[in-house]
């Protein structure tokens, strides 16, 4: 967890240059919520304190990265405390989730205060390094006036989400993850390969699909989750691609102009499933009745 949040430090960063103090307020206050809402549910329990493993404030820290400074603090507290005692505390705590508690909780506050999760964060800086910053919402949005070019995609001079719009801080943060072997390279490729690979097949711009909207922190932060995929090299190439495909479908044919979130909870459901799939039996054994080598 301490590696995820250093992997993440990055992106931070970024959020509070591109889009200002909101971003911070935004991420001490889901940091906070979420903290808070593990304490007092394990002494409400009567069970053992676990913050200090902080997994609560990784979730925090996600969940703020995945919402746009025009939430309500209140509202991203609410989607705390929905993500840490809803989808984690009540299924038993860290490991028995099943699905990843930050990508709930923005779910859940995008249904609910759609108006404000989709609404416009726009940069508060003017250019860096001399690449203009455009304003406006994500890329993805239909009508769209301006879309990013490739240099303003990487640098995050953009609308969006505070923690998705700087593709570099995202990848230097994967980059992190995949030294440390935190995660693996299986979900992330098979992820954002296949929904380049779809939205090329469709006639849209891959590059563009690839930088823009919540691809990049969640096919490196949120579907590598271990609890919510697959253990399995194969299970988690097979988890990607349907994250992609699912991603791909909803961007080109759907009615929202993301589905990165969308995506990842459907396959956390079939995660199980690939992976019992997916299980190499050592050479030899059969196959008994429940499904395990004898």
């Amino acid at each position: 967890m301490l590696d995820v949040i250093i992997a993440l430090l990055p992106v931070s960063v970024a959020a509070v240059i591109i889009f200002g103090m909101k971003s911070l307020a935004l991420i001490a206050t889901c940091v906070i919520a979420s903290v808070l809402s593990e304490f007092i549910f394990n002494l409400a329990c009567k069970k053992e304190q676990t913050i200090s493993d902080l997994s609560a404030a990784v979730t925090g820290l996600i969940l703020a990265l995945n919402l746009p400074t025009t939430v309500e603090l209140w509202q991203a507290a609410v989607g705390s405390v929905i993500s840490i005692v809803v989808v984690k505390c009540l299924f038993g705590g860290i490991g028995k989730n099943f699905a990843n508690p930050a990508m709930v909780g923005r779910i859940v506050l995008f249904l609910s205060f759609s108006a404000k999760v989709a609404g416009e964060s726009n940069p508060v800086i003017k250019s860096i390094a001399g690449i203009d910053a455009v304003s406006g919402a994500t890329p993805l949005a239909e009508g769209a006036e301006t879309i990013p070019g490739t240099m303003q995609l990487l640098f995050g001079l953009h609308g969006g989400s505070i923690g998705e719009t700087c593709a570099i801080a995202l990848i230097i943060g994967g980059i992190y993850l995949l030294a440390r072997r935190i995660i693996t390279w299986h979900i992330p490729v098979a992820f954002i390969g296949t929904v380049m690979l779809c939205t090329l097949l469709a006639g849209e711009d891959p590059i563009m699909h690839a930088l823009s909207g919540g691809l990049l922190i969640g096919a490196i932060f949120m579907a590598t989750d271990y609890v919510t995929s697959p253990a399995t090299p194969l299970g988690k190439i097979i988890f990607g691609i349907g994250c992609g495909l699912i991603t791909a479908l909803i961007r080109i044919f759907g009615s929202f102009p993301e589905g990165v979130s969308f995506a990842i909870l459907l396959m956390n459901i079939l995660s199980p499933y690939i992976e019992k799939w997916t299980v190499m039996r050592p050479l030899g054994t059969k196959k008994a009745k429940g499904g395990e080598a004898k």
